[in-house]
């Protein structure tokens, strides 16, 4: 620290590095000797550079300290965390046999211990919209990880290694790309008679991976021309610890924020296919499943479409918020 004097009129007098000097009043200059680390310090608090307990700070670390302020992400993630809960015990809250109808309650409205009231076979609309989350998350996690694991993996080998492998994978990206999704799963799930989720599954990882790829590949060719990665190279670190160990986590958060948005969309999409009948079938309890069983008598009895229905709009648009707010968080352009 350049020394100070004090001059005639009790002033400091502290150097400015140009050959000059400037006046500082005592306490002004004592104010500037303090530390916020030092004993009996009171200046302000120098900006971290390190995470509490000597951590350097990342960009996970931060983003985490972002989402648990943020509203939005609060809320989307306890709505997520009860869909899980019922999706898993859906018994916690409704112990009631979702195929257990009675024909002689059909279009009935709410009563008591049936709070949603029955649909037309006369079964629990309550019983079956809890029930129904099962196979809509069951759906959308299985289906966004398959996505997110594949498309990862093919585009970050593709943007890595380049050549004619990247060139062909991105010539089939285009072609996925030019296939309706609906009439795709019109066509191909028509022929397959399982009632389990996993032909629906299997056809949205075949659709969505291009998606995923895209991102993949673009996020590992921006981060493979940073220094650190022409470093490594450089000391002769191999290609695998290259992509694994310096590329890999530095361009995964664009995936993680596709996935997690389009994780919604995938559980739209299986109500969706549900609904037009090539989807989930009875006797497998569904949203879309309910929604299409509903749709022909929604004039005498709303309520058997309404409750599904709006349990699907809810687990929608909760993926959504989720995805946006981490989009904020691991973002560098949005803060």
């Amino acid at each position: 620290m350049p020394e100070r004097r004090p001059d005639e009129s009790g002033q400091t007098v502290a150097p400015t590095g140009t050959g000059g000097a400037m006046d500082l009043a005592t306490s002004e200059a004592r104010s500037l000797e303090r530390t916020p680390d030092g004993p009996g310090g009171t200046g302000p608090a120098a900006p971290r550079l390190s995470a509490p307990g000597g951590r350097p700070r990342s960009l996970w670390s931060d983003a985490w300290r972002d989402l648990r302020r943020n509203p939005v992400f609060l809320v989307s993630a306890l709505v997520i965390c009860f869909l899980v809960v019922i999706a898993i015990r859906p018994s916690l809250i409704a112990p009631g046999n979702p195929l257990a109808c009675d024909l002689a309650r059909a279009q009935d409205g709410p009563a008591p211990g049936h709070p949603f009231g029955f649909d037309g076979q006369g079964c629990d609309v309550y019983t079956r919209t809890v029930h129904g989350a099962r196979a809509s998350v069951t759906v959308g996690v299985c289906a966004t990880f398959g996505v997110a694991l594949l498309g990862s993996v093919l585009g970050g080998l593709a943007g890595f290694f380049g050549g004619i492998g990247d060139a062909v994978l991105s010539r089939i990206t285009d072609v996925f790309f030019a296939i309706p999704v609906v009439l795709g799963g019109l066509v191909l799930l028509s022929v397959i008679t399982s009632d389990t989720v996993w032909p629906v599954v299997g056809f949205i990882v075949l659709l969505g991976w291009p998606q995923v790829f895209r991102v993949a590949r673009g996020s590992v060719i921006s981060v493979a021309q940073h220094d650190y990665v022409q470093a490594a190279r450089a000391l002769g670190a191999s290609p695998a610890r290259v992509l694994l160990r310096h590329i890999a986590p530095n361009a995964v958060a664009p995936v993680i924020v596709v996935a997690t948005i389009a994780l919604g969309t995938y559980i739209a999409l299986e109500a969706t296919l549900s609904y037009l009948g090539v989807g989930l079938k009875p006797p497998s309890v569904s949203w879309g499943v309910d929604i299409s069983a509903a749709s022909p008598y929604v004039r005498n009895a709303p309520h058997a479409l309404l409750w599904p229905a709006g349990a699907l709009a809810l687990t929608v648009l909760a993926f959504i918020m989720l995805g946006d707010a981490v989009r904020d968080a691991l973002d560098p352009r949005l803060r």
